[in-house]
């Protein structure tokens, strides 16, 4: 196991904080040896679930070939050893090049591991007009799919309709542009699957003991740290927001490895003690929290 790529749960990034930072464009998509694997993953789901996966407004072709072209510009720029052009237009080098659709985001996602996300103006704010997510961090695109940023965001604790926080993410939105902008999320999953839904209807409410996803003994097998790395950029010709998904697993057990293990350990389970009851029920972690918190301060204790 490598240690991992990102650890915003050092402190720089804040759960339930916007936390928006300027990004080089150079560092916009990240590829590194799991890009096949990957890609593999989104393929199956385009297969078995396209549905789930994948929904585009009527009119938002123009801007999904945008977002091609500027990654496929971008790629061939970056990784002239991974991405080649054909016939067909950029292809990843020893990846399966047949497509599923002839929806240009759908090609796009597939040279990529990122999810992308196209949020568009209108008189309601920024909605979400198209989108490829494969990889949702329980959430679901369906529900998503046509409504506006304040809406979206609804079931976060503290950034529903009428807050601050929504409000301040719109403006963001508007004040988009020519630059990218980068944020971090985080939390722990059960398991190491991509694909992670849950749909808003299926959250159980905080006052209901959710059951645990970890037994005493099994936090060290089970736990991964569920990393995103978002981007947000306004494409120069729609004027769209692009707004990209990266997902990093690392089992929890990795930072034991880290040579800052210790810092580490210390500052995600201060983190976690931090969290309020509607923070810790969003996470899915009201369960678990003691029983992670304790593995990490062991961890903390003993580097």
């Amino acid at each position: 196991m490598s240690i991992p790529t990102h650890t915003p749960y050092d402190g720089s990034s804040k759960l339930f904080a916007i936390g928006l930072k300027p990004l080089d464009f150079g560092g916009w998509i990240e590829v590194d040896r799991h890009l096949l694997s990957h890609l593999a993953e989104k393929r199956r789901l385009y297969a078995e679930i396209p549905g789930s996966v994948f929904v585009e407004e009527d009119g938002t072709r123009d801007a999904q070939r945008e977002v091609l072209d500027l990654l496929g510009a971008h790629l061939l720029a970056k990784h002239p050893d991974i991405y080649r052009r054909s016939s067909k237009g950029i292809e990843v080098i020893g990846a399966d090049a047949s497509g599923f659709s002839d929806a240009p985001l759908v090609a796009a996602s597939l040279l990529v591991q990122e999810d992308l996300i196209l949020m568009r103006r209108d008189k309601n704010g920024w909605r979400l007009v198209a989108g490829s997510l494969c990889f949702p961090s329980s959430g679901s695109l369906i529900e998503k799919f046509g409504r506006p940023l304040q809406e979206i965001h609804a079931p976060v604790p503290g950034f529903g309709p009428g807050t601050r926080p929504a409000d301040l993410i719109n403006r963001m939105f508007d004040g988009l542009q020519g630059q990218v902008v980068e944020r971090y999320n985080w939390s722990i999953q059960a398991g190491d699957a991509l694909y992670h839904p849950l749909s808003n209807l299926e959250r159980v409410d905080r006052t209901t003991n959710r059951p645990s996803k970890f037994s005493d003994g099994d936090i060290d097998a089970r736990a991964f740290i569920r990393v995103e790395r978002q981007t947000l950029r306004k494409l120069p010709a729609s004027r769209d927001v692009l707004f990209t998904i990266r997902i990093h697993l690392d089992p929890l057990v990795v930072l034991a490895r880290h040579p800052n293990r210790a810092r580490l350990a210390a500052s995600f389970a201060a983190q976690l003690l931090a969290l309020d009851e509607a923070q810790l029920d969003y996470k899915g972690m009201t369960s678990d929290r003691d029983r992670l918190v304790a593995f990490l301060n062991h961890m903390a204790n003993a580097a």
